[in-house]
């Protein structure tokens, strides 16, 4: 074999591989189209407007405001993690007597972590 078919050979594969990758490319593409059809096919239909839900006959549910009293975490040596805290956070929060928001401090960040200065006094 001479160098001209050796090199004629190289360019026939340099162009029967990448056509090659590029129908299997696209088989695979039109599989998965059929599949996503497949499944749609059996999914229900949307609801009909007779099974959509309907407001109450009291007109619709308002929001209600109100302030809760605050849970002290108990202290301790060791860090807490949730299943060392007995009875709380799984415990309702009582209703504060208090109608005032709660108000961050000026100058404060407003949560721990928010990238805010913090409270410098």
């Amino acid at each position: 074999m001479n160098t001209v078919s050796m090199n004629l050979a190289v360019d026939v594969y340099m162009i029967i591989g990448p056509l090659i990758a590029a129908v299997l490319v696209v088989a695979l593409l039109l599989g998965a189209f059929w599949m996503g059809v497949r499944i749609w096919r059996r999914e229900p239909p949307p609801p009909r407007p007779e099974e959509q839900p309907r407001l109450p006959d009291e007109g619709p549910v308002g929001e209600v405001r109100e302030n809760r009293e605050p849970e002290e975490v108990p202290r301790s040596r060791h860090r807490l993690t949730p299943h060392r805290l007995k009875a709380h956070g799984n415990v309702g929060s009582r209703t504060s007597s208090s109608e005032q928001r709660p108000r961050w401090d000026r100058g404060s960040s407003g949560s721990f972590g928010s990238g805010g200065p913090g409270a410098h006094r």
